[in-house]
């Protein structure tokens, strides 16, 4: 057991290096641009191996942080009463879209779920292209492995009765350089076919990245949304991690963080709904101690303006916040590595067992728990929920569970100045987080349409 200390060194949750225009493959169409995606759990595992999951205590005398199991999520986040009316995600389900894919997930999962006596759940494993044998020796597919399985536990911790399907794309060895083309091509093969209720995305790149970004052309991102135009017909919610570089996000070699406010896409598009990160500060059964803060340890909550995207319409009641553009996140939930979740792997032989990881990829797979309960309250999908979820925000937000995150800290990150959680909607947290008994009836009830 050791504790990586590379949070601060490694790409983040959604952070994704984008490669220049000439890294483009003869194979694909040259008006999609490819960019390529890391995966975002890759630097915010810092507790590696444990043989079984220790108490917040336990972790704060060993390794001076928190941590906690979904047994402590289920309380912080008010569902319990919900799974004893029944809402539990049955008869919904999660789409998880990740490169390469764990080949240990189902196993893994079946871990997870009998530590903390959850009922487990088939894990359907979709292979999208011609997905290589899994190598734990490579350390890029150690780390989409770890995302994988980060994702699909997360999800299942809110929605146990919810169908997972994961979808493993297949990133080319050779030149490195697939990724978001053919994330967006399996989406929307997924959303075509009927397949899930809720995609969840915690990968991303910083738009500054983006062929043309400089010129101020924008196509290059333009040319991917068809996912999500096709996910928004079809009445699908998608979902992205905003990032852990807080207000900046990394260049172009995976590594360096820009001087400067930027922010990532998928986040950013407004088709999209972006989960931010908070911290939450919880005592072992789950009770809140204190109310939650801005994420920001071994990573930060993304969140900022969109350089692409102008403002839209549902975010004009916030626009004294946003400006003329798009801002992010839209809502949160826990990202910090102080206080991570517990995390059960054996993909890696020489590192099976219990860890901790955090960032806003762990915030997002919550987050689609969260929409896979309110789909089953309603009874059919909610789709695009971005309207409802200000609407909630705006009017009686307690009673319909939007929890605010004002404590005043806030997503400053490796020296750019970031945003306070401050009253209301704000670009650390978006509107805030959710007390799920009263935020799920709320969210299913906002949606009429069937």
């Amino acid at each position: 057991m050791h504790i990586a200390r590379t949070g601060l060194r490694v790409a983040a949750a959604t952070s994704v290096a984008a490669l220049a225009a000439t890294a483009l493959t003869a194979a694909a169409p040259t008006s999609v641009p490819h960019t390529l995606a890391v995966p975002a759990v890759a630097g915010h595992t810092l507790v590696h191996g444990v043989s079984s999951p220790l108490t917040s205590e336990q972790c704060q005398t060993k390794w001076h942080i928190n941590c906690y199991t979904p047994l402590q999520y289920r309380t912080a986040y008010d569902l319990n009463a919900l799974y004893r009316k029944g809402i539990t995600g049955k008869g919904r389900t999660i789409v998880i879209v990740d490169s390469y894919g764990s080949p240990t997930v189902q196993h893994d999962l079946d871990v997870y779920s009998k530590q903390f006596g959850l009922p487990s759940t088939k894990v359907k494993v979709v292979k999208w292209g011609h997905v290589p044998a899994f190598d734990p020796k490579n350390s890029d597919m150690t780390g989409w492995a770890g995302e994988t399985t980060l994702d699909v536990e997360m999800a299942h911790a809110v929605a146990p009765a919810a169908k997972i399907v994961v979808v493993e794309t297949a990133v080319s060895e050779t030149e490195g350089t697939t990724g978001l083309p053919e994330m967006m091509d399996a989406e929307k093969y997924m959303i075509d076919h009927g397949v899930g209720d809720v995609i969840s995305q915690s990968f991303g790149a910083t738009e500054n990245t983006f062929p043309g970004f400089a010129k101020g052309d924008f196509s290059s991102i333009k040319k991917l949304r068809y996912a999500f135009q096709d996910a928004n017909r079809k009445h699908v919610t998608v979902l992205a991690a905003s990032g852990d570089g807080g207000a900046t996000d990394l260049q172009a070699d995976g590594k360096t963080y820009y001087k400067k406010r930027v922010n990532s896409w998928p986040s950013s598009d407004p088709l999209v709904t972006s989960i931010g990160g908070t911290q939450l500060h919880l005592d072992d059964k789950g009770n809140r101690v204190k109310p939650d803060s801005v994420y920001n340890d071994y990573g930060s909550g993304g969140g900022g303006q969109s350089h692409v995207f102008t403002r839209p319409a549902f975010q004009n009641g916030v626009k004294n916040v946003v400006g003329t553009r798009r801002g992010t996140p839209d809502i949160s939930m826990s990202a910090a590595v102080n206080g991570g979740a517990w995390i059960y792997s054996s993909f890696d032989p020489t590192a099976v067992g219990w860890d901790v990881s955090g960032g806003t990829s762990e915030a997002t797979p919550l987050f689609s728990g969260i929409v896979a309960l309110a789909d089953q309250a309603a009874g059919h999908r909610l789709g695009n929920i971005q309207q409802a979820l200000y609407d909630l925000a705006a009017h009686h937000a307690k009673s319909n569970g939007v929890v605010d995150v004002n404590d005043g800290t806030d997503n400053s990150y490796q020296g750019v100045t970031g945003y306070k959680a401050v009253n209301g909607y704000d670009l650390a947290t978006g509107v805030g987080t959710v007390d799920a008994l009263r935020f799920v009836p709320a969210l299913a009830k906002e949606h009429p349409h069937s």
